[in-house]
């Protein structure tokens, strides 16, 4: 049986593709590709990414899909989302997974902030 081997990327809808891509590259600093508006990301630690269906009832995003970021630094993030006027959730979650945060962009696309724990 043939298998997927990984996740290729993530793709979603904007209103206004030049300004939302703008926003991701001041505020999480997503170096967007001008020739073909992307960007790939490459590991450079060890890591994984992780797919998973969630309930449809769901409470832990809004809509059908929420993107999770990986981050150094949840804290030092949410607060320089917070300066450039992103909408921040205030509550952020620890657990042995990791530190988690939460924003939402202009187009009210909610994500998600990961923290991994130390050594993974």
């Amino acid at each position: 049986m043939e298998r997927v081997t990984g996740i290729g990327g993530v793709f979603f809808r904007a209103r206004d593709t030049d300004k939302l891509r703008a926003w991701y590259r001041d505020h999480l600093g997503i170096e967007v590709d001008p020739t073909w508006g992307g960007y790939a990301f490459t590991w450079h630690e060890p890591g994984a990414t992780v797919w998973s269906a969630f309930a449809a009832d769901t409470t832990h995003f809004p809509g059908t899909y929420m993107i999770n970021y990986r981050v150094a630094d949840l804290d030092a993030m949410l607060a320089q989302l917070r300066r450039g006027g992103a909408q921040v959730d205030e509550r952020t979650e620890d657990s042995p997974d990791g530190r988690f945060g939460w924003a939402t962009d202009p187009d009210g696309n909610r994500f998600e902030l990961w923290q991994p724990p130390p050594g993974r």
